[in-house]
Order: structure tokens, then sequence, then C-alpha cells
């Protein structure tokens, strides 16, 4: 506990130290405001709870729209010499607008699919304009975590060896220590914040270990327990 929490506090330090030059412009701030209800959105189009889906993709969307309408004529700097920017604004709001319509008509799956490219629009737009965020280290935490839970299985019934298995819950690993260096100085102390990212390490760990046990068993289990920790703490601090 200790250990982390140093690694956190330290992690944090970095990140403000380096990240600063990217950090308050007005759009950024912006987008990260949006991106809490984005998250709701994805996590309600995850179940079967339709009305919440909807209301939830309706709040987010209206975010972005008041988003879009302040910034997209005149974006302030680091953005104003993005051509791309306005197109980028005007894409995710086609996004909202497709997954809204998939929702009403009770088509869950496909509308958390569809917002998905919200996150990877986003994500293009800041890169594109050397702007980093905690957002990313969690984007590229998901993205090896989905391939070791599509392919794990698979791996694991193989005849041969298990190093490719090995290999990519080494990488999600590598991007977990991410997710605690790339830690914000303002989530550094934040208890609930904390709890959360152990839940995350403890899940990788724990799959590591079964692994390297060679004990199949715990690592369909552990297989099993990687996307609760991840998705309670995109949820919240994503």
């Amino acid at each position: 506990m200790f250990s982390l929490r140093k690694s956190i506090a330290v992690g944090a330090l970095a990140t403000l130290s380096w990240g600063a030059t990217w950090a308050a412009d007005p759009v950024t701030d912006a987008m990260q405001s949006a991106y809490a209800p984005y998250r709701v959105a994805l996590f309600k189009t995850n179940s079967n709870a339709q009305a919440e889906a909807l209301a939830a993709v309706a709040e987010a969307q209206k975010v972005w729209t008041a988003l879009r309408e302040r910034f997209a004529a005149k974006p302030p700097a680091p953005y104003d010499r993005d051509a791309q920017f306005t197109d980028s604004l005007a894409r995710v709001d086609a996004v909202y607008r497709k997954a809204a319509k998939e929702v009403s008509d009770n088509q869950l799956t496909a509308a958390h699919e569809t917002l998905e490219e919200a996150r990877d629009l986003m994500a293009e737009l800041r890169k594109r304009n050397n702007v980093i965020v905690f957002s990313d280290a969690m984007n590229a935490y998901h993205a090896q975590m989905e391939h070791v839970l599509g392919d794990g299985p698979s791996m694991l019934a193989s005849t041969g060896t298990r190093a490719p298995l090995v290999a990519s819950v080494g990488a999600l690993h590598y991007l977990a220590q991410q997710l605690v260096s790339n830690t914000p100085a303002s989530l550094a102390a934040n208890p609930e914040f904390q709890q959360a990212l152990e839940a995350v390490l403890g899940s990788v760990n724990a799959l590591q270990k079964a692994l390297w046990a060679q004990d199949d068993g715990a690592t369909k289990e552990a297989l099993s327990k990687l996307k609760v920790p991840y998705s309670k703490f995109f949820l919240k601090f994503g």
C-alpha cells in the first residue's frame, strides 16, 4: 500500500513537471469535463437499461454540443493550428447522434460499439496537438486488456507454448504501471482513486502469478476478473 502511494506521488510529480506545457488549455479542460458523461453513456449502453442509456447518451451529447458551439469557430491554442479541429468535433457529434438512434431502437450493444469511436476521435484530436491526459494511459491499458480478454482463452487452450499469452499479459502489466506513473497530481492523494487503481493492479498481478505458476484454472479465473476493476476505475476516473 505504502509503495503504491509513494509511486503515485512520484508519478504525479513527473506528470506535473513534463505535462505542464499541455495543461489547463480551455479546450482540453472542456473535453475532460465532457468525458465524464461520455463514460457514463458507455457504461449504460453496456447494460440492459434502455431508458437509462438513452438519458446518458442525451446528456453526453448535450455537453459535447455545448463544447462544439463554444470552440468550433475559433479554437484557442494549441488547437488553433489544427485544420481538422472543427471536423473532429463534428465527427464526435455524429457518433452521439448515431448512438442515440441505436439506443432508441434498443440496439444497446451496437450503440456501445458506436460510442467507442468517440473515444478514439478525442484521443486522435489530442494527439495531433501534442496534448497528453490521463485518459490516454487508460485507453492504452483498455486496448491491451481487450486483446488479452479476446485472445487469452484460445492462447491458454493451445497445445503449444504459453509464451504469447505471457507476452500479452506482460504488456498489460507495463501499461498498468503507466497508470501509476501518469497519475494526475490532482488525484494522487485521493483515497478512492488509490483504491480503484490498486484493484486494477491487483487483477493484473493475479493473472501474472497464475501464468507463472502454470495453473490453468487460476489463469482462467484471473482472466474473468480483469474487466470489472478496470470498468469501475474508468467510470469514475478514466
